[in-house]
């Protein structure tokens, strides 16, 4: 099963673990469109599914081949800006299909055109391009609540204390250790599209990690600008991106001797229930602090950001209820001792707005990250080689919806064999029609879960997977291949 998605659209939501509905575009940051994935190796994209109609993010053609990767933007979650496209193969194809279903959208200002930011959340789409409008809001409130005439009074308080210091472990001490290794991303394109998004200090050579939607603007000779709670800004310049993983590394120039990356924890050892802090810079309100818990593992979610060629994303996403918004895509997803554990990339939204949209859409509890034992090893990749690696299946599977299972295609993008010859999937004796069920201990119940399953491993990994044919339930061992690259 190949894992290359190329051209086409992400298909609906699987049914085990759903997808989030479309989201509307969220922050004026542009969605991923460009395929940038960071390091943990994904299937391709399926290849020669047939697109559904346009806007249907999710909606899988009947039969879907697999299409070229990235495919086309569904109609879950999208980034913040819209959904990923409809149907496509899995296997190589794989790449997108699963990646990010509603991204965490980075806050996007519009600059002088509505950018295609709004990437905030895949499903904060319309949040992320109402960054710029957030900072006017907050002037606006903090001005009408100005009463002059009022009288306040104050508590009384022990002349000899200069101020309040919290325990250690305490959210507030957690906010007070992290905010300074944040910062708030401006991306501008050349034509002055642009939008508002997060990103964290990865290393003390000044790599910063963020989400590829946030800085898609910027990517073909635009502006990139970095700025840390103190106020100090810095010019940056993109090393790596990765589409489908919608994961990308930025580097900032003359970077301070001062900085102190954040530590890294350890996703796979997350449980449900665990309390959560996000940091990012939502509609525009840069060091913004929310929190929540970890609500759900393992999401399949697909995201885009809704427009006609935008390509989607696809991520086992961290589920939680903490407020995120357009502008916190690519922010540090926190445990409750500050080691990053996620990157905010998506939400689902109950806004239909899309990418670019005057309306904006906000939290309603259930946002999605992206788990940093991925994104560590994409940003790595994208650090060392400036290509994102993925892992496959040398095969194209259906990206319809449904939950019996990833079936796969009769035939592969451009009417390339649906199973690739040599490749991983063929050697394991896998056909076209096979349906799998399972990948070691996961429960596949479409396409898109497939790929973001397998995205999850990197290529050499060895995987059991389990399928019917005829009938009949079978398991073989099948040894990843890789795909360098989003294209």
């Amino acid at each position: 099963m190949s894992t290359e998605n190329e051209g086409n659209p992400v298909p609906p939501a699987p049914s085990a673990p759903p997808v989030p509905p479309a989201t509307p575009a969220a922050s004026p940051q542009p969605a991923a469109s460009e395929g940038e994935a960071p390091t943990a190796p994904i299937p391709p994209a399926p290849q020669g599914a047939p697109a559904p109609a346009a806007g249907d993010p999710y909606a899988a053609p009947s039969q879907a081949p697999e299409g070229s990767w990235p495919p086309p933007p569904p109609a879950t979650p999208s980034y913040a800006d819209a959904g990923a496209g409809a149907g496509a193969g899995w296997g190589s194809p794989y790449d997108q299909q699963y990646q990010h279903q509603p991204y965490q959208q980075p806050q996007h200002a519009p600059k002088k055109g509505s950018g295609r930011g709004g990437l905030i959340a895949a499903v904060l789409v319309a949040a992320l391009v109402a960054g710029g409008a957030g900072g006017g809001l907050g002037y606006t409130l903090a001005k009408n609540n100005d009463d002059s005439g009022s009288t306040t009074v104050s508590a009384s308080t022990d002349s000899g204390v200069t101020q309040v210091k919290r325990a250690a472990g305490t959210i507030a001490a957690v906010a007070n250790k992290s905010l300074p290794s944040t910062v708030t991303i401006e991306a501008e394109s050349t034509n002055g599209d642009g939008g508002t998004g997060t990103g964290f200090v990865f290393d003390t050579q000044g790599h910063i990690v963020t989400n590829n939607h946030v800085v898609a603007d910027a990517l073909d000779g635009g502006k990139l600008t970095a700025t840390f709670p103190n106020g100090k800004k810095y010019d940056a310049e993109v090393v790596g991106h990765a589409q489908g993983y919608d994961v990308a590394v930025i580097k900032l120039k003359n970077p301070p001797s001062d900085l102190k990356p954040l530590p890294l924890g350890d996703s796979d050892k997350v449980a449900v229930g665990d309390e959560t802090i996000a940091i990012g810079a939502p509609f525009g309100l840069s060091n913004t602090v929310t929190t929540g818990i970890i609500s759900a593992k393992n999401r399949p979610v697909a995201s885009s950001d809704g427009s006609a060629s935008s390509k989607a994303s696809y991520m086992s996403a961290l589920q939680t209820d903490a407020s995120i918004n357009p502008g916190n895509s690519g922010g540090p997803l926190l445990d409750a001792d500050g080691a990053v554990i996620g990157i905010n990339s998506a939400i689902q939204s109950a806004s239909s707005g899309g990418l670019g949209s005057t309306g904006q859409s906000g939290s309603i509890g259930l946002g999605f990250a992206i788990p940093i034992n991925q994104a560590k090893y994409v940003a790595q990749q994208l650090i060392k080689t400036g290509k994102p690696v993925y892992a496959k299946i040398g095969a194209s599977v259906s990206l319809e919806d449904s939950s019996g299972g990833a079936q796969i295609t009769d035939s592969g993008s451009g009417g390339a064999a649906a199973v690739e010859s040599g490749g991983p999937a063929d050697k394991a004796g896998l056909k076209p029609g096979d349906v799998i069920t399972k990948l070691d201990d996961s429960v596949i119940d479409s396409g898109p879960t497939l790929i973001g399953e397998i995205w999850t491993h990197k290529p050499g990994d060895k995987v059991q997977i389990t399928y019917k044919r005829g009938g009949s339930e079978h398991t073989v061992t099948v040894t990843l291949g890789s795909r360098v690259g989003d294209s």
